[in-house]
């Protein structure tokens, strides 16, 4: 954290919206490397009121550099007896205080473009997240929501995950099911157009400065719990990255950093052929016991059944609470941004090479 304020004396502000709780804000002075003062706020719930005053002392004179569980521990000896804290909590605190001195940026600093083109192959939506992601980090676009639109069903697998124990090549070939690796982590995903709602939220790493990576995929993913819930939806978030509600699964998300701009893509399930899914998946009866479920199909709830509203229609009330909330403004992808997109697609996600890097 020194590196990031350089020791300076200075007064840094941070927030951080708590994942299914409240706004939460840190406003600190920093001399001689230490905290000088500390000002929390918020529209948090705190009992009794001094504890706030109580967490705003004991934190001052920590140092810039103290990690999370110092801080954690700091605020916690601090607290008042029998102290109530709703929508926000002591990690939450050390967060925001880390975010601070990050010198972290905010949702509202920054306006978003927004890509929502006709259907593409698999191969170019791989090749359109790198690029844009890199397009970012060189800041010669804005952050940037992208709306994906398929052409045909596809196996989407995680840059780390093995081909063989995760795909069935022989009865996705007989599907007519093209499988593409992608350049995030996580696991594989099957989509068919019609019955997948998949985005890429690319941002600056400012935005995310000062979280730890999980905490990263929640903050990246609280707009998407608020939007479920103006259309009715209980939902929540799972660590590390699944959005999930009463009757299962409905979303997971991953993530890749390049050169200080993050791509935060999720899909989520409007409908799902759950046969067709085994069939060509190679889920093992592991990896589902510790879901508590005893099929893929019953893991994952999709959308249609629980809103009973066209994909269409979801897709754009996700728009527009992404637009209510932040700053959101139709953009389309420059010449220059399709044709390296069109020449990564050729030469590096079409590639065996690339595909069968873990074999």
């Amino acid at each position: 954290m020194s590196e990031a304020v350089n020791g300076d004396a200075g007064t840094y502000h941070g927030e951080y919206k708590v994942p299914g709780g409240k706004l939460l804000v840190a406003d600190v002075t920093v001399r001689d490397g230490r905290l000088a003062s500390v000002q929390l706020s918020g529209d948090f719930f705190l009992e009794p009121d001094d504890a706030l005053e109580a967490i705003d002392r004991a934190l001052e004179g920590a140092s810039v550099d103290a990690d999370a569980n110092t801080l954690i521990a700091t605020i916690r000896a601090a607290l008042p007896p029998q102290t109530e804290m709703i929508g926000l909590s002591v990690p939450a605190i050390a967060t925001v205080i880390r975010r601070a001195l990050s010198r972290t940026s905010d949702w509202r600093d920054h306006q978003f473009g927004l890509i929502h083109r006709a259907p593409e192959p698999p191969l170019l939506h791989m090749a359109l997240d790198e690029v844009l992601t890199r397009e970012v980090a060189e800041g010669r676009r804005g952050p940037t929501l992208r709306v994906w639109e398929w052409d045909r069903a596809a196996i989407i697998i995680g840059v780390f995950q093995s081909l063989a124990n995760e795909v069935d090549s022989d009865a996705a070939a007989a599907e007519g099911i093209e499988v593409v690796r992608r350049i995030s982590g996580g696991g594989a995903m099957f989509v068919e157009p019609g019955n997948t709602i998949t985005w890429s939220l690319i941002v600056p790493e400012t935005l995310v400065q000062g979280l730890t990576f999980v905490e990263s995929y929640a903050f990246l993913d609280d707009w998407v719990i608020q939007a479920l819930g103006d259309m009715g939806i209980k939902a929540w978030y799972v660590p590390i990255n699944d959005i999930t509600s009463p009757g299962g699964k409905i979303a997971g998300a991953a993530q890749k950093r390049i050169n200080g701009a993050v791509l935060h893509h999720v899909t989520m399930a409007y409908d799902i052929d759950a046969d067709k899914l085994t069939r060509v998946l190679r889920i093992g009866r592991e990896k589902l016991s510790d879901k508590g479920t005893a099929s893929a199909g019953k893991r994952v709830d999709p959308l249609r059944r629980q809103t009973g509203l066209e994909r269409e229609t979801i897709i754009q009330r996700m728009i527009d609470s992404f637009a209510a909330r932040f700053t959101l403004m139709p953009t389309s992808l420059t010449e220059g941004e399709l044709e390296r997109a069109h020449a990564l697609a050729n030469d590096k996600f079409s590639s065996e090479a690339w595909l069968r890097r873990v074999p």
